[in-house]
């Protein structure tokens, strides 16, 4: 999140010292914004509706895959089971971590308080990147290209990163040094733009596949806005973490951490804007149950 309390509070004496009422208008804005952050209050009351929020998201992933499964009981453990089951589980891991905000939020070692807060958006990666590897094999079974190796190098990637992860908090707990979180921030911005670039690349082949149907295609314009809206909502979120993150590595003027303990309103927008609205929104669009028949785009995961 965006530690502005200090430098934009200078730049807003200034401008009253030469704006008049805007300047004081500016002032009060900021008093405003410092006086709720640092309320008890108010930090019990945003970090109890990120929460609730999602809790409710990780609710609706639930009830989505035990739909699935009645519906299909006889495919086991599908691609489209496997993520709806990690959007619970991620959804509900933040909810719990939200829940007990405080004792989170005041872990005296930074190694473990990263470990719980990171977890989370290291596993909402491999959620999301599961997406991308459905379509990817989507894509090339339409233009027969071979698949065998999509699956192995999606269990790699993720293999590689998590033991990356692991580095790297081993690192900061043995290290104690600021440039140790820093890396962990740059390799987050990493992750983040490897993620919006898969999106873009297969949901962005996918999307030119489906335009290329003819128009009387079956399903033709549903799936060429599920395609659309799902990679324009996944490309903008990893984006903007990646952004937060980049920011949080490079620049030391402006504090981007959004795991702040006094900061609450800038993680509600925070976690609103990357996770919570792209997940429910993912969620609504993808609620179309499978069909009972089999389908050459529906199989088990081996």
């Amino acid at each position: 999140m965006l530690r502005t309390k200090n430098f934009l509070f200078g730049e807003a004496k200034n401008y009253y010292y030469y704006s008049g009422e805007n300047g004081e208008e500016i002032i009060s804005l900021f008093n405003w914004w410092n006086g709720i952050e640092e309320s008890e209050k108010w930090q019990q009351g945003i970090y109890y509706t990120l929460s609730a929020s999602y809790a409710l998201v990780s609710f609706v992933a639930l009830v989505q895959l035990i739909r699935i499964q009645l519906r299909v009981p006889e495919y086991g453990w599908t691609t489209q089971k496997v993520f709806h089951l990690m959007n619970f589980v991620v959804t509900g891991l933040r909810a719990i971590l939200f829940g007990f905000y405080k004792d989170v939020f005041t872990i005296k070692s930074t190694a473990l308080e990263m470990m719980l807060l990171e977890l989370p958006g290291l596993l909402f990666f491999s959620t999301y990147t599961l997406l991308v590897l459905f379509w990817a094999e989507i894509y090339h079974q339409a233009r027969s290209l071979p698949i065998d190796k999509l699956r192995p190098a999606y269990y790699i990637i993720n293999g590689i990163v998590y033991f990356v992860q692991v580095c790297i908090w081993i690192y900061v707990r043995l290290s104690q040094s600021p440039a140790a979180v820093e890396v962990g921030r740059l390799f987050f911005a990493v992750l983040s733009f490897c993620a919006a670039l898969g999106f873009l690349i297969y949901g962005g082949r996918l999307f030119v596949m489906l335009r290329h149907f003819p128009i009387q295609s079956r399903g033709r314009e549903k799936k060429l806005q599920e395609v659309g809206f799902v990679t324009g909502i996944c490309c903008t979120c990893f984006l903007i973490r990646c952004l937060m993150d980049a920011l949080s590595a490079f620049d030391e003027d402006v504090d981007v951490d959004v795991d702040v303990l006094d900061h609450p309103i800038l993680n509600l927008f925070y976690y609103m804007i990357v996770e919570i609205l792209p997940s429910a929104m993912v969620l609504f669009i993808l609620r179309k149950l499978p069909t009972r028949r089999v389908s050459d785009q529906y199989q088990s995961i081996q």
